[in-house]
């Protein structure tokens, strides 16, 4: 019986094992890309406020005390005067 050259028949048809790996290559790359692309997005989108864990500067952890709070804490426990807070204050808030 001899084979036609159809899908499945013979050899020289389609790429074979090596193309098949080749090709799942390309496609787990597209896909990844996709996802990078996607994330960039979301970044770019989501603006400067992303990663500062809610300290108002990056790398504070959430729920961290601004520098201002701690000051107006320090003031209210007697810790240091009204002119060393004032000093202080205006330091901090430029």
């Amino acid at each position: 019986m001899m084979m036609d050259g159809s899908w499945g028949g013979g050899y020289g048809t389609g790429m074979g094992v090596i193309g098949g790996i080749f090709m799942m290559i390309f496609w787990v790359a597209i896909i990844v890309g996709i996802i990078l692309l996607v994330v960039w997005l979301v970044r770019q989108v989501s603006g400067p406020t992303t990663g500062t864990g809610g300290g108002g500067y990056p790398g504070a952890a959430a729920g961290a005390e601004s520098a201002l709070d701690i000051l107006r804490k320090r003031y209210a426990r007697g810790e240091i005067d009204k002119a060393e807070y004032e000093e202080k204050r205006r330091d901090l808030t430029g």
